[in-house]
């Protein structure tokens, strides 16, 4: 057997969503191999970049610099739809609506109308920062009781029983209320035009919907709806969603009220109802986003925000909190330290998000304290220079006793930025796409646990545990850089490594997003879907880490994994506080784009 098969491993599931399923034996099989494979073919990294003149040699490509405004998303299309309408005198918050109804339609495998949103808004007039939380709801009619009556211990990961409230529409309107300036026809009208008239489907795209089909196919409206005779689209095969045009055009000619009010929500209704299913009506009408405060906390002279819980944002300020303790200027980037380091903070971090990140309204979190550098200098006590952590006990704050999405910002001539992640949480969603609509929804509702007591237990009305995260910073009061990384529990890391990459190790925008990145898996989840962290998890590590890091760190006691694919899709936009020019950078391992004017 090939030392190439045993020194990468295929991700055996879309990026949103909760850890792989693993088989310790298997994985302690995995390393023996990657270890044996390692000494018989020690050779140095190869660059994964051409050879450049400037900056790193794993950078892809240069920042996009622009003088009046930038859009990045994941789809180059859906970053032309955003400037067009900043071109047309639209804000920023105007052009990342239009471009997630593009997304929605273009890129149906991580994200759409039947999902979730949460953005962070600069509103240059008032130099603040703005949250909303545009998360949905679990149906009120189904009860934990429900569960149990069936015997289950988990909710399904599709069909109709995972299925939450989709909050995105009303996350546009929200948006639009406070700081659109077009009319709400127009900012739709880009996406109901590709999806009457086509568009070509991207490579990466191609790849998750055809694994999405097999296991989809079997839900009512999914095979009719998003295949073509029965199968994916292929790349460049031109896509139509008549359905979905005919849905948004709705929606641009009703407002929020006729996706939650009228003929679309009572569609879904009778379907769910029809079909096993307790998503209802009333669930539909009654649902209402809320804007929240993003919290902060300064690393090394940066403000980083991220949204408070049902969302799982803080997680990257608990980890820098910890991490800010190390002197990184005396640690280089790609450094058995610096991946130790990192992967510790995670633990102690992620410990924390599986005991307190819940909805807000059935368990308050202590934010502030879980944020804090007093806590965070308690935590990192608990980190050994020389041995990896096997278990982690969420820690008790002073005063308290006790994976798939899409990430875009856009950036506009008045200074507005605007940090937007939107998802149907995993791949497709449920699979479930009443008749018509053209649209699936998510399945959200599979991030519930089936007991009473949990923190982020079932119950009717509630906000399931998010991962979608989106980030900012700020420095001295002033915008800095709107980014974020898609991706489950990637995100949080992701965050964290951005941060880490601008501000410790110097990199441009671009080079930040292009950096081999790390992920940790194996922690304690929030969720009904893994056990408690007792082996110290998995460390996956991305091409280019020098493999006498690899041997350090499993001299110290981590498991190394060497996977395709699980860690996140970014996109960022940097404003220089001076001139006021915009800076793009974009995810090289996706389909996306960074562009200005």
């Amino acid at each position: 057997m090939t030392s190439a098969r045993y020194r990468r491993k295929v991700a055996a599931a879309k990026i949103e969503g909760p850890p792989f399923h693993r088989n310790p034996t298997v994985s302690r099989r995995l390393a023996r191999s990657l270890l044996a494979a390692a000494v018989l073919a020690a050779v140095p990294a190869l660059s994964i970049a051409a050879d450049r003149i400037t900056g790193h040699t794993f950078a892809t490509r240069s920042e996009v610099i622009a003088p009046h405004a930038m859009a990045a998303t994941s789809q180059p299309l859906a970053t032309q739809i955003a400037l067009d309408v900043m071109k047309g005198g639209g804000s920023a918050v105007d052009a990342a609506i239009a471009a997630n109804a593009a997304l929605g339609l273009m890129e149906p495998t991580g994200n759409g109308i039947g999902g979730d949103l949460f953005a962070i808004v600069w509103d240059p007039k008032t130099q603040k920062l703005y949250g909303y939380n545009g998360s949905g709801r679990s149906p009120k009619s189904l009860t934990l009781a429900e569960f149990q009556r069936r015997g289950l211990k988990d909710i399904p990961a599709t069909g109709p029983l995972p299925v939450s409230v989709p909050g995105a529409v009303d996350g546009w309107f929200a948006l639009h209320d406070r700081f659109g300036r077009k009319p709400m026809a127009d900012n739709l009208a880009p996406a109901i035009r590709y999806a009457r008239e086509g568009h070509p489907v991207a490579e990466v795209i191609a790849y998750y919907w055809d694994r999405s089909v097999p296991k989809l196919s079997q839900y009512p409206g999914f095979k009719e709806q998003f295949t073509i005779n029965g199968h994916a689209p292929r790349k460049g095969e031109m896509w139509k969603n008549p359905n979905l045009a005919s849905t948004l055009q709705k929606i641009a000619d009703g407002g929020r009220d006729a996706f939650y009010k009228g003929d679309i929500a009572r569609t879904i209704g009778d379907y769910f109802k029809a079909n096993g299913g307790y998503l209802s009506y009333q669930d539909m009408a009654d649902h209402h986003g809320e804007w929240v405060e993003p919290v902060s906390s300064n690393y090394r002279g940066y403000d980083v925000w991220e949204l408070p819980p049902n969302s799982q944002g803080i997680a990257a300020l608990q980890i820098l909190n910890v991490l800010e303790g190390y002197d990184f200027s005396k640690i280089p980037f790609g450094s058995p330290e610096h991946v130790h380091l990192f992967v510790e903070a995670k633990k102690l971090a992620f410990a924390d998000r599986a005991r307190f990140y819940a909805d807000m309204a059935f368990q308050p979190a202590p934010v502030q304290k879980l944020i804090s550098k007093e806590y965070a200098a308690q935590r990192r006590a608990l980190i050994s220079m020389d041995k990896a952590l096997k278990e982690v006990q969420p820690g008790t704050p002073k005063q308290l006793e006790e994976g798939d999405t899409i990430y875009m910002t856009v950036a506009d001539a008045d200074g507005m930025m605007v940090s937007l992640i939107q998802s149907n949480y995993r791949g497709m969603g449920s699979g479930m796409a009443p008749p018509g609509l053209g649209f699936i929804l998510q399945d959200r509702g599979e991030m519930f646990v089936l007991q009473k007591n949990h923190p982020n237990g079932y119950a009717p009305g509630k906000r399931p545990f998010q991962t979608i995260i989106p980030g900012f910073i700020t420095k001295g009061g002033k915008p800095y850089a709107s980014f974020g990384v898609m991706g489950g529990a990637m995100q949080p890391q992701g965050h964290a490594q951005i941060v880490m990459n601008l501000v410790d190790f110097g990199m441009n925008l671009q080079e930040a997003g292009d950096a081999p990145r790390i992920q940790h898996e194996g922690s304690t989840e929030p969720t009904g879907q893994a056990t408690a962290m007792t082996d110290g998890g998995e460390v996956n590590l991305e091409t280019g880490f020098p493999y006498e890091t690899v041997r350090a760190l499993m001299r110290k006691g981590h498991r190394i994994v060497f996977a395709d694919g699980p860690y996140g899709g970014y996109q960022a936009i940097m404003r220089d506080p001076e001139t006021g020019v915009y800076y793009g950078a974009s995810e090289s391992r996706k389909d996306g784009q960074a562009a200005g004017y």
